[in-house]
């Protein structure tokens, strides 16, 4: 499994558990995202293991400026914006966290995240 492959699957889950009002299931989610990213035991790169599949893109030459992959911290970014659109401010952000299912998506599709490309920018390592 890619990174481009759970970028599609996740923003689908996301989709549906915002049409069907699945809120223990956007907590679980959130959970996983936030495990996920303090740990940095991702999904793909679990099941990459488990299938022999090596998707670990090469590492560049310079120095970054933060020791921070940008997988993980796109995760924990995601995570924390579900959390305070989806969760705590429900009734006043409904916008956002849709917005984030289909752009989550759309990047699934696409192969190019904003965000992610935003945080490589930013200093994140690759």
């Amino acid at each position: 499994m890619t990174d481009r492959n759970y970028r599609l699957i996740l923003g689908l889950a996301i989709l549906v558990i915002l049409y069907f009002d699945l809120t223990h299931a956007m907590y679980g989610l959130i959970g996983l995202l936030f495990a996920e990213g303090i740990t940095n035991w991702r999904i793909p790169l679990l099941v990459g293991q488990f299938t022999q599949q090596s998707d670990a893109p090469p590492m560049e030459s310079f120095d970054f400026k933060w020791p921070l992959n940008a997988e993980r911290a796109w995760r924990l970014v995601v995570g924390a914006m579900l959390l305070l659109s989806a969760v705590l401010f429900n009734e006043l952000a409904w916008f956002l966290p849709w917005f984030m299912g289909f752009a989550i998506f759309g990047a699934g599709v696409s192969g190019m995240c904003p965000v992610l490309l935003g945080l490589r920018f930013a200093g994140c390592r690759r």
